[in-house]
């Protein structure tokens, strides 16, 4: 439903584009409400023309420069790339905010990447690659010509082995948790989906007469968002079926929250947003050693791989654009794997028991 309203204040617009939640309130009348809704869905899927790509490459102010790059990734990237580049974007621009770009020479992005880099070789090297990119959309869009960062090597790291949560630790976990949070974390689990993608899922995107869910995603070449069927589980059909029961018809969000807007300084309904804080507590009452949500993916890859699923089956589950980005999510031993070193030892021993044999021959 877009169209509603709520007594004693009027009416109000809500509905989900693309992903992202547009809503206004209070309108006197229903015509109104959807004369607005209307004008809106219209500037939406008809943008005015961005007047930054007509900005000179001389002389255009860092800050502004900043400003063009994170409206380009609020339109065509994930959330969750938008909010990364917010918070480095920030770092930036206290340092470079009051310069021109010509005037960010290489040698203070070294200063600035060498101070992240006591943090750890990690976030030097994320941003590193934020800024990048940031000055090579530059270039492309010719509001600057040249990138300081070209020729900057990344840091070497110490890669490990991710730590992917037990089968008996996720149960544990999920099991403390309250109900709401419970059926989120199922959700995850049963459809090995990011974060991202089950804040979005609204009922319009669950079919239980057909049992499949629809997620969608920007992790695709392109940033366009991008739907896959997974299947329901037993589980998650059990989970998702009294949701729909209980659920208010009027928030077409699988799962939503009343929150706080300091922005609106008021209080608003929406889909959830990042919800990171409380994995910590959850695991720390559960006696397990701490994981986030993403844990729940790489968990459920790498059981699919151990009962003999194919990669490209995986792959497909999982959304990825690559392979290569699927084999880091498999964490199991195989048994090829175990075949070998049996192998091994085998050839090791026999090696010494012939050595062994020939020495007392001599």
């Amino acid at each position: 439903m877009s169209i509603y309203s709520v007594q004693p204040k009027g009416w109000r617009y809500d509905f989900t584009l693309n992903g992202q939640r547009y809503t206004e309130a209070w309108f006197p009348t229903k015509r109104e409400a959807k004369q607005a809704e209307a004008r809106k869905r219209e500037e939406l899927n008809n943008p005015a023309p961005t007047t930054w790509a007509q900005e000179t490459p001389t002389g255009m102010g860092f800050l502004k420069f900043v400003n063009a790059r994170l409206d380009y990734v609020k339109a065509y990237r994930s959330a969750r790339h938008y909010q990364e580049l917010v918070y480095m974007a920030r770092r930036w621009v206290r340092r470079w905010g009051k310069l021109r770009c010509e005037e960010v020479s290489p040698a203070m992005v070294e200063k600035f990447v060498l101070t992240r880099r006591k943090v750890s070789a990690f976030t030097a090297n994320k941003e590193i690659r934020y800024l990048k990119a940031t000055f090579n959309f530059g270039i492309k869009k010719k509001l600057i010509k040249d990138n300081p960062l070209d020729g900057f090597e990344f840091f070497p790291v110490e890669k490990r082995i991710k730590y992917v949560p037990s089968s008996a630790d996720i149960d544990r976990v999920i099991a403390l948790a309250e109900p709401d949070i419970q059926d989120y974390l199922w959700t995850i689990r049963e459809t090995m989906a990011r974060v991202s993608e089950v804040n979005r899922l609204t009922w319009d995107d669950v079919s239980l007469e057909n049992r499949y869910v629809v997620l969608y995603t920007r992790k695709k070449k392109g940033g366009h968002l991008t739907p896959r069927r997974i299947p329901m589980t037993n589980k998650l059909f059990e989970v998702f079926s009294r949701r729909f029961r209980e659920r208010d018809r009027s928030k077409p969000w699988v799962f939503w929250h009343r929150y706080w807007s300091r922005k609106d300084n008021e209080w608003k309904e929406g889909p959830f947003g990042e919800r990171k804080k409380f994995m910590k507590t959850l695991c720390a009452k559960a006696g397990v050693k701490y994981f986030r949500f993403h844990a729940l993916r790489h968990a459920g890859a790498s059981i699919m791989e151990n009962g003999n699923v194919s990669i490209g089956t995986i792959q497909k589950i999982l959304g990825h654009e690559n392979r290569t980005t699927t084999e880091i999510y498999l964490h199991t031993l195989g048994e090829a794997d175990r075949l070998a070193m049996l192998a091994y030892e085998r050839l090791r021993l026999d090696s010494h028991t012939d050595s062994h044999t020939e020495e007392k021959r001599g």
